[in-house]
């Protein structure tokens, strides 16, 4: 039997469109973005985390020469949370990325192993976390959940 899914998710034209503390964390994303190690790929991203007690968490790609040594953005925030406030709950999580220098206004998504990895903090903290991209300019999206962006999703309660 075949059948579709229906993934719900908002866009916005710009940050202009989004409520106050949305532009701040895309501006606190962008702002870690410019800190990025990216010197091979010249792909910035910048995370910005927001925490249930308003506390935002921020981290940047940082690559390495002996790929796949580095670290995306949103992965370098999680762990770094995870490892110094272990109990927090995450409420939103803001990505901008796109090339140092020649930026697309795309929205850059998550890649495949930090959706796994955001997953990993959504299940342990059964909430759903939204989920914000963008690139430097342009249009944003959200979704409400990374199982919006990573259907038939892979967690504990299948071990």
């Amino acid at each position: 039997m075949k059948q579709n899914l229906e993934i719900p998710f908002e866009t916005f034209q710009n940050i202009d469109e989004l409520s106050d503390i949305e532009r701040q964390l895309f501006t606190a994303a962008s702002e870690i973005r410019e800190k990025a190690y990216a010197p091979y790929s010249d792909f910035w991203v910048g995370c910005a985390i927001l925490l249930d007690d308003g506390q935002i968490i921020q981290g940047n790609n940082q690559e390495n020469a002996a790929y796949p040594s580095g670290l995306c953005a949103e992965r370098t925030a999680l762990y770094w949370l995870s490892a110094n406030f272990p109990d927090k709950k995450i409420k939103k999580i803001f990505i901008v990325g796109g090339a140092h220098h020649n930026p697309s206004p795309s929205p850059i998504p998550p890649c495949g192993s930090c959706r796994q990895s955001i997953l990993e903090y959504e299940t342990k903290q059964n909430h759903n976390i939204e989920l914000y991209f963008s690139s430097v300019q342009g249009q944003v999206v959200k979704c409400y959940s990374i199982k919006n962006l990573l259907p038939f999703s892979f967690d504990k309660n299948h071990l």
